[in-house]
């Protein structure tokens, strides 16, 4: 079966930028992730086929490579370990190399695992107080059958090719290149018996279930590094790490920015006009605030340490309330008798002072059309 085109994937067009191609990918990988979809059989395979495209895409060299030759150079001699894995160019020039001497396969085996990553969606409160979370991930571990060597029976032999050295040199006129070994990977040692249940690779893909320590104070963006808790290296070597990456999602009544909170007070023109002792939520409950007499639609109330504690710095911001005054709906006739009376008591010669914002916009608006007109 043909293997999809990596830009159809990610729906996404061959121009896309860096930051398009991230977002896209976000996108497919929340929606499919196993964690969020344990009901569709299908959603694991779509997930790791976005993950594919992503790591060539996001790559300028190897999507360079793909513009080119398509999934080609990925496979064979183009490519090292496939789309899985993908080599760097001396990869590259392993697999010529390779080629030239008539060897193929068995390289790399020796190599550190590959490092993951995991985005982890967060609460606001989840992100502010810390917390522990188990997760799910796909990935590839150590063969146990074979202890992670590759080898049925545990014995490797001298390389062939190499004769144990690990590197191999290429002679061409007046140039001589020496690179590692293609058959053995630079290990200088080879084995005779592939073990069966992970083909000599020495790992198998499973679903494992980590958990990992949130500290209090993460933001959208912040990672975690766990170390040796990526992909399994080959034949025994030293497994990669894996990083999770928060997400904090959006709060239904604070906005966070660096570590002080932003919340809406909305309040009576009444409570404005008169002031008011008014409870104000908090993340670890209500505090009490005196909202004071004219209070107007735009003013900030700062209460002081209730803000997100500095996952680096330690230190804790402010919660920050941003007063609107409500225009009252729905009247009864009673309120709307007492309405008309409080707005006809305004309707006199020093009616300006009671609304001095008014006054200064309807001066504002007298001098712009002064300077119009003249």
């Amino acid at each position: 079966m043909s293997k999809r085109d990596y830009y159809e994937i990610l729906d996404v067009e061959r121009t896309v930028t860096e930051v398009e191609l991230k977002k896209s990918f976000r996108r497919l990988a929340m929606k499919y992730h196993p964690d969020r979809c344990p009901d569709d059989p299908h959603a694991q395979e779509k997930f790791k086929e976005a993950k594919e495209a992503y790591e060539v895409l996001s790559d300028p060299q190897k999507r360079s490579m793909y513009d080119q030759h398509g999934h080609a150079a990925f496979e064979g001699g183009m490519g090292g370990r496939g789309a899985g894995g993908f080599g760097d160019m001396g990869d590259i020039f392993g697999d010529i190399f390779g080629d030239i001497f008539g060897m193929g396969g068995g390289r790399g085996r020796s190599r550190r695992g590959a490092d993951l990553r995991y985005m982890m969606e967060l609460d606001l409160e989840e992100a502010v107080f810390g917390v522990e979370k188990n997760f799910q991930v796909p990935t590839q571990v150590s063969c146990h059958h074979c202890n992670g060597s590759g080898s049925e029976d545990g014995k490797t032999v001298q390389c062939r090719t190499c004769n144990g050295h690990g590197r191999v040199r290429m002679q061409n006129g007046i140039f001589s290149i020496q690179q590692s070994c293609p058959h053995c990977g630079g290990a200088g040692q080879t084995i005779e018996k592939p073990c069966k249940p992970c083909r000599g690779e020495g790992r198998l893909e499973e679903t494992r279930t980590l958990s990992v320590r949130i500290p209090a104070g993460v933001d959208t963006g912040d990672r975690i590094r766990l170390t040796g808790q990526g992909e399994a290296g080959g034949a025994g070597a030293e497994a990669g790490d894996l990083y999770v990456e928060v997400h904090v999602r959006e709060h239904a009544i604070f906005q966070r920015q660096g570590n002080d909170l932003y919340c809406e007070l909305p309040i009576r023109f009444g409570q404005a006009a008169l002031g008011d002792e008014l409870m104000v939520p908090t993340l670890e409950g209500e505090v009490s605030i005196q909202v004071p007499p004219e209070t107007q639609t735009g003013q900030q109330f700062r209460l002081r340490g209730r803000g997100v504690k500095s996952v680096r710095s330690g230190r804790t911001g402010d919660l920050i309330c941003h007063v609107v005054v409500e225009t009252p709906v729905r009247l009864t006739r009673q309120q709307r008798e007492l309405m008309e009376q409080l707005e006809a008591t305004f309707k006199h010669e020093d009616a300006d002072q009671h609304t001095p914002r008014a006054k200064t916009w309807v001066d504002g608006v007298k001098q712009f059309w002064s300077r119009v007109t003249s």
